[in-house]
């Protein structure tokens, strides 16, 4: 066993000195049951019938490194299945199928309509602007940072990756630029206060555009930015001088995900530059497993790099430059699943103890996942070609982008 394991009754297994499940209730093996595997699991710790004592990310990385060892190997014939089933029925795993906690999403309607996407967004950004005040840095970044180095703080890389996307876009005072997908406003305020460029952010959480329009007022900025609370399909006031769209295409779906790309491509000027950051992923799992998929972002879909690019490339797009950021994401979950633990209770106060529960596991498996290569993420700066076939970079910006470390 990776971990160690305590029963309800008392009883232990498993080695000492380690991290150590511990099952509440008999429910917890009833989740596991009628859900068998991470669904479970996961619906098992959330309603708190199965905690963990020690360190969650240590405990996660020994079951995934388990789970590696044995995948394919378990077989199970009709004996064992028979002693499975009668030590099931004596622990009093076998009884009603327990409820799914209130924290798990439930969506309806076409996949990747308008008003699902809708409901599926709010499901995650909704949850309360004080509680994403309380995990991020003061910018409202919730994305990759860019780190220079190990000892920079989170405040600085998450200001570092603005600069950096605003230098890769090329931004010139004046411009026009739109932001798909702008979160908290973390990109579109960075822009027009440091570049005083005229910004349009769209996003389809209510609380993020009341929360960007109440500090463009209190910063005077409202003759540069406007937020909209809108799909971006909606977007009809082409053509932008610039685009970019930070971790927002996992929410398009693959199957849309052509259509985006065209959007993207019809909303630029000729020349027009695009960056795009988003996380990837291979053939597995690419909704980022059945718990990120019932709890934190339903609906997502993240492909591999690959497949982005030719997606972009069919749109009309010319790639120019790739990033691969995967170690930064690391470096960035960490302090916030550092501060949720540091402010654990106000966060229970703000969300409840389920919501906080689903954070937890979130942060802690998220970073765990970038670590061990399971999920990427990308920075990719492509430009809209002229009719004529022609999408020229100044050789000076094309030196820039060799050297990604952000001005100090």
């Amino acid at each position: 066993m990776p971990v160690g394991v305590t029963a309800w009754d008392g009883s232990t297994a498993g080695p000492e000195g380690t991290p150590r499940v511990v099952l509440r209730r008999r429910r917890a093996l009833r989740h596991v049951v009628w859900t068998p595997g991470e669904l479970g699991l996961a619906r098992a710790y959330v309603s708190v019938d199965l905690d963990v004592e020690g360190d969650l990310t240590e405990a996660l990385r020994r079951c995934w490194a388990l789970a590696r060892r044995l995948r394919g190997s378990l077989r199970f014939g009709p004996g064992q299945w028979r002693r499975i089933l009668a030590t099931a029925v004596r622990l009093g795993a076998i009884g009603p199928r327990p409820a799914p906690p209130e924290a798990e999403a439930r969506l309806s309607g076409s996949l990747h309509s308008r008003r699902r996407d809708r409901s599926a967004i709010s499901h995650h950004y909704d949850a309360g602007n004080d509680l994403y005040e309380l995990l991020l840095d003061p910018r409202m970044a919730y994305s990759c940072a860019y780190f220079g180095s190990e000892e920079t703080g989170l405040d600085r890389a998450q200001e570092d990756k603005l600069d950096l996307i605003c230098r890769k876009l090329g931004l010139v005072e004046g411009q026009r630029m739109l932001d798909v997908g702008c979160g908290w406003g973390s990109l579109i305020l960075f822009a027009a206060e440091r570049y005083r460029v005229r910004v349009t952010g769209v996003t389809l959480s209510g609380q993020q555009a009341a929360f960007i329009r109440e500090r463009v007022a209190q910063r005077g900025l409202a003759d540069f930015v406007e937020v909209r609370h809108q799909d971006y399909r909606e977007v009809d006031d082409a053509p932008f001088d610039v685009v970019a769209s930070v971790e927002m295409g996992e929410h398009v779906g693959e199957k849309n995900y052509a259509e985006y790309a065209a959007k993207l491509f019809s909303l630029l000027k000729p020349q027009g530059r695009l960056v795009l950051q988003q996380m990837s992923r291979g053939a597995t799992a690419p909704g980022g497993g059945a718990f990120i998929e019932h709890y934190v972002a339903p609906d997502m879909s993240m492909v591999s790099i690959g497949r982005t690019l030719d997606h972009l490339e069919r749109a009309g797009f010319e790639v120019r430059d790739v990033e691969m950021m995967r170690e930064h994401y690391v470096h960035t979950v960490r302090p916030w699943a550092r501060t949720l633990e540091e402010r654990w209770d106000e966060a229970v106060g703000i969300v409840g103890a389920e919501e906080a529960r689903v954070w937890r596991l979130y942060l802690a498996g998220g970073a765990l996942a970038f670590e061990e290569n399971r999920m990427g993420v990308n920075q990719i700066m492509s430009v809209r070609p002229t009719s004529e076939g022609v999408s020229g970079l100044p050789l000076t910006s094309r030196r820039a982008l060799l050297d990604h470390r952000p001005e100090r």
